[in-house]
Protein backbone atom coordinates (compact mmCIF):
# COMPACT_ATOMS: atom_id res chain seq x y z
CA UNK A 1 0.00 0.00 0.00
CA UNK A 2 2.94 2.23 1.13
CA UNK A 3 6.49 2.72 -1.28
CA UNK A 4 7.70 5.07 0.92
CA UNK A 5 8.69 6.64 4.17
CA UNK A 6 6.62 9.61 3.86
CA UNK A 7 3.59 7.54 3.37
CA UNK A 8 3.91 5.59 6.36
CA UNK A 9 4.69 8.66 8.22
CA UNK A 10 2.10 10.82 7.25
CA UNK A 11 -0.59 8.24 7.41
CA UNK A 12 0.74 7.17 10.96
CA UNK A 13 0.22 10.81 11.90
CA UNK A 14 -2.87 11.23 10.49
CA UNK A 15 -4.69 8.05 11.63
CA UNK A 16 -3.00 8.15 15.16
CA UNK A 17 -4.59 11.56 14.96
CA UNK A 18 -7.95 10.73 13.77
CA UNK A 19 -7.93 7.64 16.77
CA UNK A 20 -7.42 10.79 19.40
CA UNK A 21 -9.96 13.05 18.15
CA UNK A 22 -12.85 10.06 17.53
CA UNK A 23 -12.33 8.97 21.10
CA UNK A 24 -12.46 12.38 22.38
CA UNK A 25 -15.50 13.19 20.58
CA UNK A 26 -17.21 10.08 21.19
CA UNK A 27 -16.14 10.61 24.78
CA UNK A 28 -18.10 14.53 24.91
CA UNK A 29 -20.67 12.60 22.83
CA UNK A 30 -21.39 9.76 25.71
CA UNK A 31 -21.16 11.74 28.36
CA UNK A 32 -24.00 14.25 27.14
CA UNK A 33 -25.88 11.14 26.48
CA UNK A 34 -25.73 9.85 29.79
CA UNK A 35 -26.56 13.05 31.38
CA UNK A 36 -29.54 13.16 29.30
CA UNK A 37 -30.36 9.75 30.55
CA UNK A 38 -29.66 9.65 34.06
CA UNK A 39 -33.39 9.68 35.07
CA UNK A 40 -32.97 6.30 33.70
CA UNK A 41 -31.37 5.84 36.86
CA UNK A 42 -33.26 8.13 39.54
CA UNK A 43 -36.46 8.21 38.44
CA UNK A 44 -37.10 4.95 36.53
CA UNK A 45 -35.29 2.65 39.08
CA UNK A 46 -32.55 0.93 36.78
CA UNK A 47 -28.91 0.63 38.35
CA UNK A 48 -25.67 2.75 36.66
CA UNK A 49 -24.96 -0.47 34.40
CA UNK A 50 -28.67 -0.04 32.49
CA UNK A 51 -27.34 3.57 32.07
CA UNK A 52 -24.13 2.78 30.71
CA UNK A 53 -25.37 -0.18 28.30
CA UNK A 54 -28.18 2.10 26.94
CA UNK A 55 -25.59 5.60 26.22
CA UNK A 56 -23.27 3.22 24.63
CA UNK A 57 -26.19 1.55 22.29
CA UNK A 58 -27.11 5.19 21.36
CA UNK A 59 -23.43 6.12 20.54
CA UNK A 60 -23.04 4.45 17.04
CA UNK A 61 -26.03 6.50 15.97
CA UNK A 62 -23.73 9.10 15.91
CA UNK A 63 -20.37 7.44 15.19
CA UNK A 64 -21.04 8.18 11.44
CA UNK A 65 -21.48 11.97 12.05
CA UNK A 66 -18.77 12.09 14.42
CA UNK A 67 -15.71 10.31 12.49
CA UNK A 68 -15.57 12.03 9.23
CA UNK A 69 -15.84 15.17 11.52
CA UNK A 70 -12.70 13.33 13.15
CA UNK A 71 -11.14 12.81 10.05
CA UNK A 72 -11.27 16.17 8.87
CA UNK A 73 -9.98 17.80 12.00
CA UNK A 74 -6.80 15.47 12.08
CA UNK A 75 -6.08 16.22 8.50
CA UNK A 76 -6.00 19.96 9.20
CA UNK A 77 -3.77 19.47 12.41
CA UNK A 78 -1.32 16.83 10.55
CA UNK A 79 -1.13 18.97 7.47
CA UNK A 80 -0.56 22.19 9.78
CA UNK A 81 2.12 20.32 11.62
CA UNK A 82 3.79 19.16 8.43
CA UNK A 83 4.09 22.54 7.64
CA UNK A 84 4.88 24.31 10.90
CA UNK A 85 8.04 21.67 11.03
CA UNK A 86 9.06 23.08 7.72
CA UNK A 87 8.39 18.92 6.60
CA UNK A 88 6.44 19.91 3.47
CA UNK A 89 8.72 22.47 2.31
CA UNK A 90 11.35 20.10 2.46
CA UNK A 91 9.23 17.49 0.09
CA UNK A 92 8.83 19.93 -2.10
CA UNK A 93 12.23 21.14 -2.66
CA UNK A 94 13.04 17.43 -3.19
CA UNK A 95 10.80 17.50 -6.28
CA UNK A 96 7.68 16.07 -4.28
CA UNK A 97 4.06 17.23 -5.28
CA UNK A 98 0.81 17.76 -3.08
CA UNK A 99 -0.82 14.10 -4.33
CA UNK A 100 2.69 12.69 -2.25
CA UNK A 101 1.25 14.29 0.98
CA UNK A 102 -2.50 13.28 -0.03
CA UNK A 103 -2.05 9.34 -1.27
CA UNK A 104 -1.34 8.38 2.90
CA UNK A 105 -4.35 10.73 3.84
CA UNK A 106 -6.48 9.66 0.86
CA UNK A 107 -5.99 6.15 1.95
CA UNK A 108 -7.13 6.47 5.39
CA UNK A 109 -10.09 7.99 4.07
CA UNK A 110 -11.42 4.77 2.53
CA UNK A 111 -10.94 3.25 5.70
CA UNK A 112 -12.58 5.43 7.87
CA UNK A 113 -15.52 5.56 4.69
CA UNK A 114 -15.53 1.87 5.12
CA UNK A 115 -15.98 2.42 8.67
CA UNK A 116 -18.56 4.38 8.32
CA UNK A 117 -20.33 2.39 6.00
CA UNK A 118 -20.19 -0.43 8.30
CA UNK A 119 -21.86 1.34 11.00
CA UNK A 120 -24.66 2.67 8.57
CA UNK A 121 -25.64 -0.40 7.58
CA UNK A 122 -24.77 -2.91 10.02
CA UNK A 123 -23.79 -1.43 13.79
CA UNK A 124 -26.03 1.21 14.45
CA UNK A 125 -29.06 -1.01 13.38
CA UNK A 126 -28.49 -3.34 15.63
CA UNK A 127 -27.82 -1.04 18.18
CA UNK A 128 -30.88 0.87 18.03
CA UNK A 129 -32.72 -2.65 18.15
CA UNK A 130 -30.78 -4.09 21.11
CA UNK A 131 -32.17 -0.51 22.70
CA UNK A 132 -35.29 -0.77 21.82
CA UNK A 133 -35.29 -4.19 24.03
CA UNK A 134 -33.74 -2.72 26.46
CA UNK A 135 -36.91 0.15 26.91
CA UNK A 136 -39.31 -3.25 26.79
CA UNK A 137 -37.56 -4.47 29.47
CA UNK A 138 -37.12 -1.41 31.63
CA UNK A 139 -41.32 -1.12 30.90
CA UNK A 140 -41.99 -4.51 31.79
CA UNK A 141 -40.35 -3.88 35.39
CA UNK A 142 -41.75 -0.54 35.88
CA UNK A 143 -43.71 -1.64 38.76
CA UNK A 144 -41.19 -3.60 40.16
CA UNK A 145 -38.16 -1.82 40.43
CA UNK A 146 -39.67 1.90 40.78
CA UNK A 147 -42.97 1.66 43.12
CA UNK A 148 -40.68 1.47 46.65
CA UNK A 149 -43.00 1.10 49.38
CA UNK A 150 -44.15 4.15 51.58
CA UNK A 151 -42.97 6.45 48.76
CA UNK A 152 -45.16 8.36 45.78
CA UNK A 153 -43.26 7.89 42.53
CA UNK A 154 -44.04 8.94 39.44
CA UNK A 155 -43.19 7.40 35.93
CA UNK A 156 -43.73 9.86 34.07
CA UNK A 157 -45.55 13.50 34.80
CA UNK A 158 -49.30 13.35 35.60
CA UNK A 159 -48.87 10.03 36.82
CA UNK A 160 -48.00 9.29 40.61
CA UNK A 161 -47.66 5.03 42.74
CA UNK A 162 -47.95 4.70 45.72
CA UNK A 163 -47.90 0.94 47.76
CA UNK A 164 -48.05 0.41 51.43
CA UNK A 165 -46.14 -2.58 50.90
CA UNK A 166 -44.17 -5.43 48.57
CA UNK A 167 -44.36 -9.04 49.89
CA UNK A 168 -41.84 -11.60 49.28
CA UNK A 169 -43.69 -13.15 46.24
CA UNK A 170 -43.91 -9.93 44.90
CA UNK A 171 -47.08 -8.94 45.52
CA UNK A 172 -48.16 -4.66 46.16
CA UNK A 173 -50.36 -4.18 48.87
CA UNK A 174 -52.51 -1.04 49.32
CA UNK A 175 -51.95 -0.15 46.05
CA UNK A 176 -53.08 4.07 44.92
CA UNK A 177 -52.33 5.33 40.99
CA UNK A 178 -53.31 8.90 40.38
CA UNK A 179 -53.62 9.48 36.54
CA UNK A 180 -53.64 13.13 35.16
CA UNK A 181 -52.05 12.70 32.27
CA UNK A 182 -55.57 13.94 30.69
CA UNK A 183 -56.65 16.70 32.20
CA UNK A 184 -59.87 16.46 31.11
CA UNK A 185 -60.40 12.90 32.62
CA UNK A 186 -58.33 12.41 36.19
CA UNK A 187 -58.65 9.05 37.73
CA UNK A 188 -57.85 7.79 40.55
CA UNK A 189 -57.23 3.96 41.58
CA UNK A 190 -57.08 2.31 44.86
CA UNK A 191 -56.42 -1.37 45.38
CA UNK A 192 -56.26 -3.54 48.41
CA UNK A 193 -53.36 -5.90 46.15
CA UNK A 194 -51.86 -6.20 42.82
CA UNK A 195 -49.64 -8.15 40.87
CA UNK A 196 -47.71 -8.32 37.62
CA UNK A 197 -48.76 -10.53 35.27
CA UNK A 198 -46.37 -10.67 32.09
CA UNK A 199 -47.20 -12.18 28.75
CA UNK A 200 -45.02 -12.40 25.51
CA UNK A 201 -43.62 -8.47 25.38
CA UNK A 202 -46.12 -6.96 27.36
CA UNK A 203 -47.06 -6.43 30.97
CA UNK A 204 -50.12 -5.93 32.80
CA UNK A 205 -50.83 -4.14 36.13
CA UNK A 206 -53.65 -6.64 37.72
CA UNK A 207 -55.29 -4.97 41.01
CA UNK A 208 -58.22 -6.77 43.09
CA UNK A 209 -60.69 -5.50 45.59
CA UNK A 210 -60.82 -1.76 44.63
CA UNK A 211 -62.32 1.08 43.50
CA UNK A 212 -62.06 3.61 40.62
CA UNK A 213 -62.23 7.14 41.34
CA UNK A 214 -62.91 9.28 38.14
CA UNK A 215 -64.31 13.21 37.03
CA UNK A 216 -64.80 13.77 33.54
CA UNK A 217 -66.02 17.42 33.95
CA UNK A 218 -64.42 18.82 37.05
CA UNK A 219 -67.95 20.83 37.35
CA UNK A 220 -69.24 17.36 38.21
CA UNK A 221 -68.83 15.25 41.36
CA UNK A 222 -66.33 12.16 40.93
CA UNK A 223 -67.67 8.89 39.89
CA UNK A 224 -66.91 5.82 42.21
CA UNK A 225 -66.75 2.44 40.65
CA UNK A 226 -66.38 -0.62 42.53
CA UNK A 227 -64.32 -3.78 41.11
CA UNK A 228 -63.30 -7.01 42.30
CA UNK A 229 -60.56 -7.29 39.41
CA UNK A 230 -59.32 -4.59 36.93
CA UNK A 231 -56.23 -5.25 34.47
CA UNK A 232 -54.20 -2.13 33.35
CA UNK A 233 -51.72 -2.38 30.13
CA UNK A 234 -48.71 -1.03 31.40
CA UNK A 235 -47.55 -0.48 27.99
CA UNK A 236 -50.05 2.81 27.98
CA UNK A 237 -47.05 4.07 30.77
CA UNK A 238 -44.37 4.28 28.08
CA UNK A 239 -43.80 8.13 26.66
CA UNK A 240 -43.92 6.43 23.43
CA UNK A 241 -46.99 3.98 23.64
CA UNK A 242 -48.60 5.28 20.33
CA UNK A 243 -45.35 3.47 18.48
CA UNK A 244 -46.18 0.13 17.47
CA UNK A 245 -43.84 -2.65 17.22
CA UNK A 246 -42.89 -1.86 13.46
CA UNK A 247 -39.06 -1.10 12.86
CA UNK A 248 -38.51 2.94 12.93
CA UNK A 249 -36.18 3.38 9.54
CA UNK A 250 -32.93 4.01 11.27
CA UNK A 251 -33.77 0.12 13.23
CA UNK A 252 -33.32 -1.45 9.93
CA UNK A 253 -30.87 -3.09 8.14
CA UNK A 254 -30.25 -2.04 4.60
CA UNK A 255 -32.47 -5.04 2.59
CA UNK A 256 -35.30 -3.98 5.08
CA UNK A 257 -34.97 -0.34 3.97
CA UNK A 258 -35.18 -1.57 0.17
CA UNK A 259 -37.71 -3.65 0.64
CA UNK A 260 -40.11 -3.03 3.80
CA UNK A 261 -42.55 -4.81 2.82
CA UNK A 262 -45.86 -4.27 4.88
CA UNK A 263 -44.67 -2.30 6.82
CA UNK A 264 -47.15 0.15 8.75
CA UNK A 265 -44.26 2.63 8.84
CA UNK A 266 -43.31 2.67 5.62
CA UNK A 267 -47.15 2.91 4.24
CA UNK A 268 -47.33 6.57 7.01
CA UNK A 269 -44.29 8.26 6.23
CA UNK A 270 -42.26 6.42 2.66
CA UNK A 271 -39.97 9.79 2.78
CA UNK A 272 -38.16 8.83 5.78
CA UNK A 273 -37.00 5.52 4.64
CA UNK A 274 -36.23 7.24 1.40
CA UNK A 275 -34.25 9.69 2.95
CA UNK A 276 -32.75 6.89 5.36
CA UNK A 277 -31.61 4.95 2.61
CA UNK A 278 -29.72 7.62 0.43
CA UNK A 279 -28.15 9.13 3.80
CA UNK A 280 -26.64 5.77 4.56
CA UNK A 281 -24.77 5.13 0.74
CA UNK A 282 -23.96 8.97 0.51
CA UNK A 283 -22.11 9.38 3.97
CA UNK A 284 -18.93 7.45 3.21
CA UNK A 285 -18.59 9.93 0.48
CA UNK A 286 -18.08 12.73 3.12
CA UNK A 287 -14.60 11.30 4.73
CA UNK A 288 -12.84 11.84 0.90
CA UNK A 289 -14.98 15.08 0.79
CA UNK A 290 -13.13 16.33 3.73
CA UNK A 291 -9.82 15.06 2.84
CA UNK A 292 -9.65 16.80 -0.26
CA UNK A 293 -10.67 19.68 1.06
CA UNK A 294 -8.38 19.90 3.83
CA UNK A 295 -5.56 19.44 0.97
CA UNK A 296 -7.17 22.01 -1.07
CA UNK A 297 -7.06 24.76 2.16
CA UNK A 298 -3.71 23.85 3.90
CA UNK A 299 -2.23 21.01 1.97
CA UNK A 300 0.91 23.09 0.13
CA UNK A 301 4.03 24.39 1.35
CA UNK A 302 3.91 27.92 3.11
CA UNK A 303 6.49 29.61 4.83
CA UNK A 304 6.42 31.06 8.55
CA UNK A 305 5.22 34.19 7.55
CA UNK A 306 2.34 33.41 5.53
CA UNK A 307 -0.69 32.68 7.92
CA UNK A 308 -2.08 29.38 8.20
CA UNK A 309 -4.32 29.98 10.42
CA UNK A 310 -6.95 31.19 8.53
CA UNK A 311 -6.49 28.64 6.15
CA UNK A 312 -7.30 26.04 9.01
CA UNK A 313 -10.33 27.78 9.82
CA UNK A 314 -11.33 28.20 6.30
CA UNK A 315 -11.51 24.11 5.62
CA UNK A 316 -12.82 23.31 8.82
CA UNK A 317 -15.92 25.68 8.26
CA UNK A 318 -15.86 24.41 4.29
CA UNK A 319 -16.04 21.07 5.51
CA UNK A 320 -18.87 21.44 8.65
CA UNK A 321 -20.69 23.58 5.92
CA UNK A 322 -21.09 20.93 3.27
CA UNK A 323 -21.87 18.19 6.02
CA UNK A 324 -24.65 20.45 7.25
CA UNK A 325 -25.98 21.04 3.76
CA UNK A 326 -25.95 17.53 3.46
CA UNK A 327 -28.04 17.29 6.62
CA UNK A 328 -30.70 19.91 5.66
CA UNK A 329 -30.76 18.17 2.03
CA UNK A 330 -31.54 14.68 4.31
CA UNK A 331 -34.81 16.30 5.21
CA UNK A 332 -35.47 17.23 2.45
CA UNK A 333 -35.49 14.19 0.80
CA UNK A 334 -37.72 13.41 3.27
CA UNK A 335 -40.79 15.45 1.46
CA UNK A 336 -39.10 15.11 -2.38
CA UNK A 337 -37.68 12.22 -4.03
CA UNK A 338 -36.86 14.73 -6.69
CA UNK A 339 -34.01 16.05 -4.28
CA UNK A 340 -32.05 12.79 -3.85
CA UNK A 341 -29.36 13.66 -6.21
CA UNK A 342 -28.52 16.37 -3.88
CA UNK A 343 -27.22 14.05 -1.24
CA UNK A 344 -24.79 12.05 -3.55
CA UNK A 345 -24.00 15.88 -5.61
CA UNK A 346 -23.16 17.92 -2.35
CA UNK A 347 -20.07 15.23 -1.03
CA UNK A 348 -18.96 14.96 -4.93
CA UNK A 349 -19.53 18.60 -5.47
CA UNK A 350 -17.09 19.53 -2.73
CA UNK A 351 -14.52 16.88 -3.81
CA UNK A 352 -14.47 18.28 -7.39
CA UNK A 353 -14.12 21.99 -6.41
CA UNK A 354 -11.23 20.88 -3.98
CA UNK A 355 -9.48 18.66 -6.98
CA UNK A 356 -10.00 22.10 -9.03
CA UNK A 357 -8.36 24.30 -6.14
CA UNK A 358 -5.32 21.32 -5.49
CA UNK A 359 -4.38 20.93 -9.30
CA UNK A 360 -5.18 24.68 -10.45
CA UNK A 361 -2.04 25.52 -8.82
CA UNK A 362 0.34 23.53 -10.06
CA UNK A 363 -1.19 24.23 -13.38
CA UNK A 364 -0.43 28.06 -13.06
CA UNK A 365 3.59 27.33 -11.03
CA UNK A 366 4.40 25.05 -14.24
CA UNK A 367 2.90 27.82 -17.04
CA UNK A 368 5.48 30.52 -14.83
CA UNK A 369 8.01 27.60 -15.04
CA UNK A 370 8.04 27.39 -18.59
CA UNK A 371 7.99 30.91 -19.22
CA UNK A 372 11.02 31.79 -16.75
CA UNK A 373 13.15 28.99 -18.96
CA UNK A 374 11.93 30.39 -22.48
CA UNK A 375 13.18 33.62 -21.14
CA UNK A 376 16.68 32.16 -19.90
CA UNK A 377 17.28 30.14 -22.95
CA UNK A 378 20.05 31.51 -25.05
CA UNK A 379 17.23 31.85 -28.31
CA UNK A 380 15.26 34.22 -26.43
CA UNK A 381 14.35 37.51 -27.70
CA UNK A 382 17.30 40.09 -26.68
CA UNK A 383 19.55 37.16 -25.77
CA UNK A 384 21.00 36.99 -29.69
Amino acid sequence: MFTTIVDRYVFRQAAGAVLLILLSLSGVVWIAIALRQLNVVTSQGQDVWMLVQMTTLALPNLIAIIAPFALLIATLHTLNRLNSDSELIVLTASGANVWTVAKPLLVLAVIVSLGVAYVNHYAMPWSLRQLRVYIVAMRTDLLTQVIQPGRFTSPEPGLTFHIRERTLDGELRGLIMHDTRDPRSASSFLADRGNIAKQDRSAYLVMEAGHIVRRPDPADAGQIIAFDRYTIDLEQFEKKAAESDDLRPRERYFSELVDPGDSPAFKAEPGKFRSELHDRLSGPLYPIAFVLIALATVGRAQSTRQNRTQWMVAGFFAGAGTRLVGLAASNLVTSSASAVPLLYAIPIGASVVSLAMIVAPGLRRGRMSSSRALARSPAAPGKA
